[in-house]
C-alpha cells in the first residue's frame, strides 16, 4: 500500500506549490481529489478524519471563490464535497453529513445529472427515508450513469433488496 501512498502525497505536494502560484476550480478539483484518495487508502481513523476535513475546505472554498465557472465544474466540485460528506458518515455514522450531502445536492436536481440523483438517494437510505431513496433511485435509474451492479452492491441498499419497488428497478434495467 505504501507504493500507492508515494505518488500520491508527491502530486499533493506538486498541486500545493501550483496553489501558491495561484488558485482555479480545476485545481482545487484535483487536491482535494488526491486528499480522497488518501482517506480511502488509509486504515488510521484520525488519518482519514484529517484528509477529508482537508478536502471538504478546499471544495467547500472553491464552490463560493470563483464568481465565473461553468456550471459542469460547479457540479464537479459538488458532487467531489458529498463523497467526501458521504465518506464521513462511513467512518462516523454520523447522519448529519448525509443531511449535509442533500443540502448540497438538491439545489442541483433539475440538471438530471445521475450521479447527482445516486448520491441523493445514498443520502435519503442511510437516514432511513425510503420514499425519497425511491425517489432518487428512480430518477437515477432513468440516466446514462444508472449502474446496475453499483445499486445491487451498495451497502446503502442492503434494507431495500428485497422491497418490489428496489426489485422492479433492477428488473427494467436487465433488459
Amino acid at each position: 500500500m505504501q507504493k500507492h501512498i508515494q505518488p500520491i502525497i508527491q502530486r499533493i505536494g506538486e498541486t500545493d506549490q501550483l496553489y501558491l502560484q495561484g488558485n482555479t476550480p480545476e485545481l482545487a478539483l484535483e487536491r482535494s481529489d488526491l486528499r480522497l484518495q488518501l482517506v480511502t487508502l488509509s486504515q488510521v481513523r484520525q488519518e482519514q478524519i484529517h484528509f477529508l476535513q482537508e478536502a471538504i475546505v478546499l471544495l467547500e472554498q472553491s464552490r463560493i471563490e470563483f464568481e465565473e465557472i461553468t456550471l459542469s465544474l460547479y457540479i464537479k466540485l459538488s458532487l467531489h464535497l458529498a463523497k467526501a460528506y458521504m465518506l464521513y458518515y462511513e467512518i462516523t455514522k454520523e447522519q448529519k453529513f448525509a443531511l449535509i450531502t442533500q443540502q448540497i445536492l438538491k439545489p442541483m436536481t433539475s440538471d438530471t445529472n445521475g450521479d447527482i440523483y445516486f448520491f441523493l438517494a445514498y443520502a435519503s437510505a442511510v437516514k432511513n427515508e425510503s420514499a425519497l431513496c425511491r425517489h432518487w433511485l428512480t430518477k437515477y435509474s432513468k440516466t446514462k450513469a444508472f449502474d446496475f451492479d453499483l445499486l445491487q452492491q451498495h451497502p446503502a441498499f442492503i434494507q431495500y433488496r428485497k422491497i418490489d419497488w428496489f426489485l422492479q428497478i433492477l428488473k427494467s434495467k436487465m433488459h
